[in-house]
C-alpha cells in the first residue's frame, strides 16, 4: 500500500497539498490496515489523514537541503527506467 508515498522534499516546484494529503492517507492505510474505514472509524481516520499532512507540511518546511532541487519529470522518468529494468516492462 505505501509504495504509492513518494518523495515530497527538495522538488521544483514544492510538493502541493494534493500531494502531501495523497501520502498522508497512503500512511493512515497503511498504519490502520484499512484501505477504507468503517463508518465507526472515519471521523478518527479523516482526523488522522489531516492530522499526518499538517505534520508533513510543517517537516517540508523546515527541511534544508544545500542540494539543487530536483526535476520532477526526470524523477519521473528514471523511475519508469528502473521499473522496466526491475518488472522488464517497455519504458
Amino acid at each position: 500500500m505505501c509504495r504509492n508515498i513518494r518523495t515530497l522534499h527538495n522538488f521544483e516546484p514544492p510538493a502541493t497539498d494534493e500531494e502531501v494529503h495523497a501520502a498522508a492517507l497512503q500512511y493512515v492505510r497503511k498504519v490502520s490496515g484499512s484501505a477504507k474505514p468503517s463508518k465507526a472509524n472515519e471521523e478518527a481516520f479523516s482526523n488522522a489523514v489531516d492530522e499526518v499532512a499538517e505534520a508533513t507540511r510543517r517537516l517540508l518546511a523546515y527541511l534544508v537541503t544545500t542540494a539543487a532541487p530536483r526535476d520532477r519529470e526526470v524523477e519521473a522518468a528514471r523511475a519508469r527506467e528502473r521499473g522496466a529494468k526491475r518488472f522488464g516492462q517497455a519504458a
